[in-house]
């Protein structure tokens, strides 16, 4: 029997757990002593709401799937109909092979070699590697190469979920940011952006989030930026840590908001259309970025 999240890796170190999948090469949970520190799901169904995935070669969303490269204008497949958006790249729901020996028990590394198709016609080869330190967390390395013949733009994202076990209305948050970007109401159609110093959006320091609802991008970060997700009764945290120059967060209102998603994002929404930020990787070029989990 095949699985919907395809083959399932076991990853572990001290108090640590996690799975790794083949499809999307996501991630399916991760615990700390038997508590859940990102959302998962179970082995018998598939992701829901991006929960562990990696968006390549873009994050978030292309309003209309509609952006021009180097004269040529492209149409992506509208993977958000309802918005009629093009959304969180295209190896959501592709195979990933595992390529590490399978001799470490706190290393997994996928691969996955994007082929060009309508909307984008770029090859890159693709990984992932996964570890685990039973003191500072799990570290996720996402790599891309260009081995096509011709410049392709390039933006990476990823959809995991803090959680401290209990709905986040009731649990702090903290962060540092000096802007949000704006979007539209009904197609989440970036507008601009906008100071987050004494807005809705301000947890320089650590507050509750209550029914605050939020689906925005972020930016001005710290070179090393954190989030911090705590549960004043008992202590718990779970916090994420990269270096991207963006990120998103959403109150996770389809999961009943059990927890906070908080996406390091390489570039803002609609990157290939405004250029903000965008990756543009010439032939045999590479990009690397990570970021870090933890208690």
């Amino acid at each position: 029997m095949i699985l919907p999240s395809g083959e399932q890796w076991t990853i572990r170190s001290g108090a640590y757990s996690g799975t790794v999948v083949s499809v999307g090469g996501g991630l399916r949970g991760l615990s700390h002593d038997g508590r859940e520190v990102l959302v998962g799901y179970p082995e018998n169904e598939p992701a829901r709401a991006g929960i562990g995935q990696h968006l390549f070669p873009w994050p978030n969303r292309v309003t209309d799937g509609k952006y021009t490269f180097r004269g040529v204008d492209q149409q992506l497949h509208l993977s958000e109909p309802t918005r009629s958006n093009a959304i969180h790249g295209l190896t959501r729901w592709a195979n990933w092979e595992r390529v590490d020996d399978g001799t470490d028990e706190s290393v997994v590394e996928v691969a996955y070699r994007l082929h060009g198709q309508p909307g984008y016609p770029h090859q890159l080869d693709l990984s992932l590697g996964y570890h685990l330190d039973a003191s500072n967390g799990l570290t996720v390395t996402a790599r891309a190469k260009n081995v096509g013949a011709d410049e392709a733009p390039y933006g990476y994202g990823t959809h995991p979920y803090l959680t401290v076990g209990r709905r986040i209305d009731e649990c702090e948050l903290e962060f540092t940011a000096d802007h949000w970007l704006e979007v539209t109401p009904d197609r989440l159609s970036p507008i601009g952006l906008a100071p987050v110093a004494d807005s809705q959006y301000d947890f320089s320091q650590a507050r509750l989030v209550q029914d605050l609802d939020i689906d925005n991008a972020f930016t001005g970060l710290p070179r090393s930026w954190e989030v911090r997700l705590t549960d004043p009764a008992t202590g718990n945290t779970a916090r994420l840590t990269s270096d991207t120059k963006w990120m998103q967060l959403y109150t996770a209102n389809a999961l009943d908001r059990v927890g906070l998603a908080v996406e390091p994002m390489t570039c803002p929404p609609d990157a290939f259309k405004t250029g903000d930020d965008l990756v543009v990787l010439a032939p045999g070029d590479e990009h690397t970025t990570s970021f870090r989990v933890s208690v």
